[in-house]
């Protein structure tokens, strides 16, 4: 096999790694995979910010042009393509993309490629990127399906043409819902998909192999989690597995801190537990082990959970999916609730001023109408589960923990709470826009006497103890140090006798 690598080279994420099965006697039969097909954050970042974005006009050659995605012929969709004058050729040129985790920095880009390539994950992965397709707006979020861009199509009525918009111009991508510890055969490889421990569902390590070789990929990996049995078992299979190659993650490989899930449970609780007034905390949406974490707080100190929309469609596709393995809070339990914020005319509220002819009266929002003021997909939560507005949170702070982002933060101007408190569950900040946009934080939480900020975070990643002993343990042949700023302190393992080569990019 050849490995060539297009991200997640001496940087953290960005993994976009293309294995070929390349067969000498009959090139007809080389066949290639993609290991994940992610964004680069700090590349990304050394152009781009929130307010100066690609410019999706030019389909795929922004992104090309200053080295965010690689320049392969028979991987881009046809109306990126098209619409800037380069021809697209009949088939793909790869056999697929594994993807090991819905994080954006392995998933991101998938956005850019051609429907008919095949991308490979978990059922977990696949519903976590269906809720964030279905609620978010971004210009480039389209992973499960595409919408054909640079569309026309004659008017029903008259001459001259109309944008192919709705439904009509929605394409589905071809999505292979994986088994766990199942291989399948793709083209000359054989896949085998083995659960991780990580920081969101359905992370998975893959073991690949054809005659000559047997990869492990462990995509991102940690040891402290909730599901570390997952992780323990992906250890022992791959030492049966003899793998001649290992690619292996080292976000943390400088780092040994033994911190755990049930360490912030227990430091949440101790602080909460006695407080008087609200107690509000920022997690990751996809990080539903953390999610647990404060489920369990709210239990221990006789409060409820208030999530949001986002992550309570989550949970309610996780528990619908009988094939997963369900450990998360069900949304009718008494102990987890569903926070609506005020939203376009801000019916949900209760009374509200409107002019009739001029004058200004006192309109009762019914049923319907406060309806309206959501998505489609939000509103089956109003009618089906326990809601809550700032007016629970206002009037009964101590009765709630508030799941509250960092878009939520204008929450707390109708919440107005007094003698509140903020966890910050969140990793430290990595780049210069998420140090600004902690400051931001710092800003509104001074402004309503919310300091101090207390700091509770685990990584999605295990420690350098952790991943050289996961390594001794499988003992490849070879060994590529990939996510990492740090592939030097990988070399101690070359005393075991295990080769250490340092990836380079590909373009």
């Amino acid at each position: 096999m050849k490995l060539n690598f297009y991200g997640g080279v001496s940087e953290i994420g960005g993994n976009k790694i293309l294995v070929n099965n390349n067969d000498s006697s009959n090139s007809s039969k080389d066949s290639s995979l993609f290991l994940d097909f992610g964004m680069s954050f700090s590349k990304a970042g050394n152009y781009f910010s929130e307010f100066l974005q690609p410019r999706k006009l030019n389909g795929i050659i922004d992104f090309v042009e200053l080295g965010l995605l690689p320049k392969i012929k028979g991987i881009y969709r046809e109306d990126y393509l098209k619409h800037c004058g380069i021809n697209s050729p009949e088939n793909p040129s790869v056999d697929g993309v594994l993807l090991s985790h819905a994080h954006m920095d392995h998933s991101s880009y998938i956005h850019h490629l051609r429907e008919d390539i095949p991308i490979f994950m978990r059922k977990e992965s696949e519903i976590i990127l269906k809720v964030l397709e279905e609620t978010g707006k971004g210009s480039f979020a389209e992973i499960l399906n595409l919408k054909k861009s640079f569309h026309y199509v004659p008017k029903a009525r008259g001459e001259g043409y109309k944008k192919l918009i709705g439904k009509d111009s929605i394409v589905k991508r071809n999505i292979v819902t994986l088994d766990s510890y199942s291989p399948i055969e793709i083209n000359g490889f054989k896949i085998t998909s083995i659960p991780v421990d990580h920081s969101l569902p359905g992370s998975s390590a893959y073991f690949l192999e054809n005659d000559n070789e047997t990869i492990v990929y462990t995509g991102d990996i940690r040891f402290h989690g909730r599901n570390k049995k997952y992780s323990d078992i992906f250890v022992k299979k791959s030492q049966k597995f003899n793998p001649t190659i290992m690619l292996c993650e080292g976000t943390r490989i400088n780092e040994n801190s033994k911190k755990t899930e049930k360490d912030i449970e227990i430091e949440a609780t101790n602080l909460i537990k006695n407080h008087d007034g609200l107690a509000i905390v920022n997690y990751p949406i996809r990080d539903l082990d953390r999610l647990i974490t404060f489920y369990n707080v709210a239990k221990n100190t006789d409060r409820i959970l208030a999530i949001n929309s986002k992550q309570a469609h989550m949970l309610e596709l996780l528990d619908s999916e009988k094939s997963i393995e369900n450990n998360y809070p069900n949304l009718k339990d008494s102990s987890i609730c569903i926070y609506f914020p005020r939203k376009k005319q801000g019916l949900i509220s209760g009374e509200h001023y409107v002019s009739f002819d001029g004058s200004w009266k006192i309109l009762d929002s019914n049923d319907e109408e406060v309806l309206k003021d959501y998505e489609i997909w939000e509103r089956e939560f109003l009618e089906k589960y326990n809601v809550i507005t700032y007016k629970d949170l206002k009037e009964i702070p101590n009765n709630y923990i508030f799941r509250c982002d960092f878009f939520e933060l204008k929450e707390l101007i109708d919440i107005k709470p007094k003698n509140g408190l903020y966890i910050h569950s969140l990793t430290e900040p990595f780049n210069e826009e998420m140090e600004i946009d902690l400051k931001r934080v710092t800003n509104w939480l001074r402004h309503f006497n919310l300091l101090p900020m207390h700091k509770m975070h685990v990584s999605g990643h295990g420690s350098g103890e952790e991943i050289l002993n996961m390594i001794k343990e499988i003992n490849p042949e070879k060994l590529y140090p990939i996510h990492t700023e740090h592939v030097e302190s990988f070399d101690v393992l070359k005393d075991e006798g295990i080769e250490i080569i340092h990836p380079n990019l590909s373009y």
